[in-house]
């Protein structure tokens, strides 16, 4: 039998793997209806398929442990013993998991008192001796003792369960210097902190691998081992017992009595009816679709026709004229809401569909225009109205010059606002979460899809009822949120999204040959330095020149090396500075910005202007973000940022810019939610607050506060909410950790009440398990609870800022719907064009400056009662740069 005809026997360790998946996949973004975390089974089985699919064994098994308890802990009580508690979210995963492998036809094995990893070792073992290949796959590296030229390890890297190295004889040798059999003998030698198994002390992996190397095995450093001298010698003598023991336990069992042998593990066909039950209660579409190919290319009878309708879907009507007119007066008579979809593939108007409870109504929009007066006169009317996504239908409609009032719903707003950082606010995707059903999609990829969606008409039927469901899902405050400030905002930002900002093209064309120019001297002279040409951006050439040519320190390790991403190599060039790294720098600085300028001029349409798209679901802290292009990282402090602004000029008709923003808002929210009476004052006093600050903390007159103090004083301010610790604080100012601790020990002297409130928000956060601005939006922080301490870390820190920038955002939302409001209340030629961070920019018509400049203090200040005032600062100019204030 040849390599090729081998049979493949695939078995992985099913705990092993699937605990990976679960600190792998966020919790929260993996919760079925009635609350089942599945984020481990998600993760699993979307790393099981890609392993069927891309090693395509024909043997397939996956081996669990029953408990943490088995004849290694009769032996040593504490073997594991320092493994925390399973974190709750995952104990009801495994039987889930189990019964999802079933459904697919993949056998299961657990044995009493012996382990998953024992499991795989005699299936290894029988299988090569049968002449198969075997694949394992786990999690634990003492199943490297398994390697061998028939069996190959497939280990699961730091990020989870996504990639998966191979482990064959020539790697393990590669990686540890040993024979993957002599791989139980350094872990003896060192232990196996995951399994509290002690090793020698004072023994690394370097000195077990010399000695191995030198003597073969433990038995033969036994014999040996009265040669072996210093501190390390003598602590080999004394703990050999130790060793002996950490190798009887770590030695896997190869002749487990198993139910099934190798041969009894031929793939058998997918259940498909199983998958589909077990799968639709886990609420895994993606997944579901995924395991439904595998069965179809496997020969399984799939049934490709669009998936049956809910029982109460009612039969699509195609309206027009006279009949869509007395239907609307009918349905909007009777009361209620009624659900819209806008049907618009490729951004331009293709139908509509109408829904109530009981009827479904569709309305194909023709180029021709017939008689569509009633329906855009019901658009324009206060009448109640759901969508899916209210944005993109003010932007399609509007492109029209068709009017749309009285949305009252937005199914994706609702979504996102309940779950912000979900993995998709699609309508399908909603359907299928809330409602448990699936709305059938035509596959993207075919050209002529086998199977079509299904009609606006019924999509807006769906969406009727998923609105009803979310209603009574969401929170009262979380519904004031939507109500009050993310459906107004909408408009306002389609409107923003429609005018786009005029540009002047010229401008950033001379500059990105400039920054060309700046770039390639900046590569000539780096080249210089050391002798030859490198890829600049080459991360692996790179390496090459800054650690072996250049003999670097060398900085946090990576899979492929070591990292030479910005902000290592700027921590590298300021302790040990290089004249080539300072180049490479200030090389990727122009190269930077160069990309950004090319992908605006990119941009620009045949009009002059250049048109974002702002994503109102696009972040957690319920921020506006802006895409295609981003005109939210344009540099706001450096001389090229400040010459790329000022390519952003007022349009023709239009005779100005005019530029708003808040200052110091976040700094401002944290007076007024701490109520620390130091900061009220500064800002109520006038003065310069981080002055004001500074004279306080070092007890110097206001006057006396040098730019050194300020600097430090700021740093800390901001940093505070957002987590910053000492040793980040002396790492951003460059001073020592010892300056900065005390630093922040004399801010909180002066300023107890923000230490108070800081501490507060965390508490309170773990207790509700949520944060909330001061508009009553909340954020679920479930990783508070997490056993896993980076992740409980990052969610504290992040959870310290949540209120404040996510008040910062209500408020300029609130901002720019009173603004827009009072721009058409008075019937103003002006117009809203861009929102950036605490920043908006208006183009002025002629005559209108005045007008407009009190509108947006007016307007801006006043968005929210706080304890301190909001200080709005306004600049006018030709250009955004020219505006700035």
């Amino acid at each position: 039998m040849t390599d090729s005809e081998k049979p493949t026997l695939l078995i992985v360790d099913g705990h092993s793997l699937a605990f990976r998946a679960f600190y792998a996949l966020p919790i929260d973004s993996f919760v079925t209806r009635d609350g089942q975390h599945t984020n481990a089974i998600h993760g699993f089985i979307s790393m099981f398929l890609g392993l069927l699919a891309k090693e395509k064994p024909t043997h397939v098994a996956v081996a669990f442990d029953i408990s943490r308890y088995s004849f290694r802990t009769r032996e040593y009580p504490e073997y594991k013993g320092t493994r925390g508690e399973t974190p709750p979210e995952f104990v009801g995963q495994v039987p889930l998991l189990q019964e999802a492998l079933a459904a697919m036809s993949v056998t299961t094995i657990t044995k009493e008192d012996y382990e998953a990893d024992d499991i795989l070792a005699t299936l290894a073992s029988q299988g090569a001796a049968e002449g198969m290949h075997v694949l394992v796959v786990s999690g634990d590296r003492d199943t490297i003792q398994l390697v061998t030229d028939d069996v190959t390890l497939l280990y699961p890297n730091a990020r989870g369960v996504s990639e998966l190295k191979r482990y064959d004889p020539t790697t393990v040798r590669e990686r540890y210097g040993i024979a993957p059999e002599q791989y139980p003998e350094i872990a003896a030698l060192v232990g196996e902190t995951s399994d509290n198994l002690p090793g020698i002390d004072k023994v690394g992996e370097k000195t077990a691998v010399k000695w191995i190397t030198q003597y073969g095995s433990l038995e033969g450093i036994w014999e040996h081992i009265d040669e072996i001298g210093g501190v390390v010698g003598n602590n080999l003598r004394e703990q050999r017992d130790r060793a002996e023991r950490n190798r009887r336990l770590n030695r896997l069992v190869t002749d487990v009595e198993l139910p099934v042998g190798p041969r009894d593990l031929e793939r058998r066909p997918i259940d498909v009816p199983a998958v589909q039950e077990v799968f639709e209660r886990l609420q895994f579409r993606t997944l579901t679709e995924r395991v439904l190919k595998i069965a179809a290319s496997e020969g399984a009878v799939i049934d490709d026709a669009p998936a049956a309708p809910h029982a109460d879907t009612p039969a699509v009507r195609t309206l027009v004229d006279e009949e869509l007119a007395a239907w609307l007066r009918t349905a909007t008579t009777t009361g209620g809401d009624i659900a819209m979809i806008v049907d618009a593939p490729l951004g331009e108007l293709a139908a509509i569909g109408l829904a109530t409870a009981t009827e479904s109504v569709q309305v194909n929009w023709a180029a021709h225009r017939p008689d569509y007066a009633a329906l855009e006169q019901w658009l324009a009317s206060d009448h109640p109205k759901v969508l899916a996504d209210a944005k993109t239908a003010h932007s399609v409609l509007s492109a029209l010059d068709i009017t749309l009032d009285g949305v009252v719903w937005d199914a994706k707003l609702a979504a996102w606002i309940e779950r912000p950082g979900a993995k998709s606010y699609a309508l399908a995707d909603l359907v299928h979460s809330v409602l448990g059903d699936t709305l059938p999609e035509a596959d993207p990829n075919q050209l002529v899809p086998d199977t079509g969606a299904v009609s606006p008409a019924t999509s807006a039927w769906y969406l009727h009822r998923l609105a009803t469901a979310q209603r009574e899902s969401l929170v009262a405050s979380s519904a004031t949120v939507l109500t009050d400030l993310d459906l107004p905002t909408a408009p306002v930002l389609a409107a923003m999204q429609r005018a786009g900002v005029a540009v002047d093209r010229s401008v950033l064309e001379a500059l990105s040959a400039e920054l060309a120019d700046v770039a390639a001297d900046l590569a000539q002279k780096a080249f210089a330095e050391i002798g030859h040409e490198v890829n600049l951006g080459s991360p692996k050439q790179l390496q090459e020149v800054l650690f072996e040519e250049l003999g670097m320190p060398k900085t946090r390790a990576t899979k492929t090396g070591y990292t030479t991403d910005a902000a290592a190599l700027a921590d590298l060039q300021e302790a040990h500075p290089h004249p080539f790294l300072g180049l490479l720098l200030q090389h990727r600085d122009a190269t930077k910005l160069r990309q950004i300028i090319e992908t605006l001029v990119a941009s620009i349409h045949t009009d002059g202007r250049i048109r974002t798209t702002y994503e109102q679901t696009g972040t957690t802290t319920g921020r506006i973000s802006s895409t295609d292009p981003n005109l939210q990282n344009i540099p706001v402090r450096t001389e090229v940022g400040h010459r790329i602004r000022a390519a952003f000029v007022a349009g023709e008709g239009y005779e100005s810019l005019l530029t708003a923003d808040y200052s110091q808002i976040e700094m401002r929210i944290m007076a007024h939610l701490s109520g620390d009476e130091g900061l009220i004052e500064a800002f109520r006093s006038g003065e310069d607050l981080h002055r004001f600050v500074g004279a306080r903390i070092f007890s110097v007159d206001p006057a006396d506060v040098t730019p050194a103090m300020r600097t430090k004083v700021k740093a800390m301010s901001y940093g505070l909410a957002y987590g910053l610790s000492a040793f980040g604080l002396s790492k951003q100012l460059r001073i020592p950790s010892a300056e900065a601790k005390q630093l922040m020990t004399d801010y909180f002297a002066r300023f107890g009440a923000v230490r108070d409130y800081l501490r507060s928000v965390v508490e309170q956060a773990k207790v509700d398990g949520y944060t909330e601005t001061i508009f009553g939006r909340r954020r679920p922080f479930p990783d508070l609870a997490s056993p896993n301490r980076v992740l409980r870390e990052n969610a504290e820190r992040a959870a310290l800022n949540a209120p404040i920038q996510g008040s910062a955002a209500d408020i300029m939302k609130i901002a720019m719907i009173g603004v827009a409001n009072d721009l058409r209340a008075q019937s103003l030629g002006s117009r809203l064009l861009l929102q950036v961070h605490d920043e908006l920019v208006l183009e002025v018509a002629p005559g209108e400056r005045e007008s407009v400049e009190t509108i947006v203090r007016e307007r801006m200040g006043s968005a929210a009662e706080l304890a301190v005032p909001l200080d709005v600062q306004v600049g006018v100019g030709a250009d955004w740069d020219d505006a700035a204030h």
